[in-house]
């Protein structure tokens, strides 16, 4: 980007060839970092999301959540600022002249939960499904950086999904499906034929 000024300095005519063209450059370069820099915000923001909720799971767990524990760390991720919106609210009661102290970032964390809210109500959060095996192993493996990001599968997690996987996958007394997996296994062959 040096070099461009400085041959921009040595044009002499603001509309030459020459002078155009760099300027050309110099903007395609500056949208190309941009774009970088665009590329780099949106896996940090994922990056602290995931590490959130990575976070809230035990490191011992081996098996992936049930919909139900999904749900219920999803619902306790949309409340993480609510200790913070307590304490700018508190701030601002004790007087009149404080009405307004720290109202930008009690505006960022509105606007932050709305969004976050509607997407999960309507089309969908973009999270790692970890009610998936294969997925929810992918997390736990994760290394935490930013840069690592992009290698996982990320899916739209709803509330709408996670009540269809609900309803998908009933569960017994025990909390395992096998009662039902068997009746689907012996209602799908035919009559004549017997397991071994």
């Amino acid at each position: 980007m040096t070099n461009l000024r400085k041959e921009l300095e040595k044009c002499k005519h603001p509309n030459s060839r020459k002078t155009k063209a760099l300027s050309r450059k110099a903007r395609r370069q500056n949208n190309k970092h941009k774009a970088r820099m665009g590329h780099a915000i949106k896996s940090n923001i994922m990056g602290e999301k995931l590490s959130w909720f990575l976070g809230h799971i035990d490191e011992d767990r081996t098996q992936p959540l049930m919909p139900q524990e999904f749900e219920d760390l999803i619902a306790l991720y949309l409340k993480r600022f609510d200790e913070e919106l307590a304490q700018i609210a508190l701030k601002q009661s004790i007087s009149k002249n404080r009405s307004k102290q720290h109202a930008a970032r009690e505006d960022v964390i509105r606007i932050t939960l709305e969004k976050e809210r509607s997407e999960y109500q309507t089309g969908g959060m973009e999270l790692l499904n970890l009610c998936d095996p294969v997925k929810f192993k992918s997390l736990m493996d994760w290394d935490g950086s930013a840069l690592s990001v992009q290698h996982l599968k990320l899916d739209l997690v709803s509330y709408k999904m996670l009540q269809s996987l609900k309803t998908a996958n009933p569960l017994n007394d025990n909390g395992d499906n096998a009662s039902t997996s068997n009746t689907a296994e012996s209602s799908a062959k035919p009559e004549g034929m017997e397991t071994t």
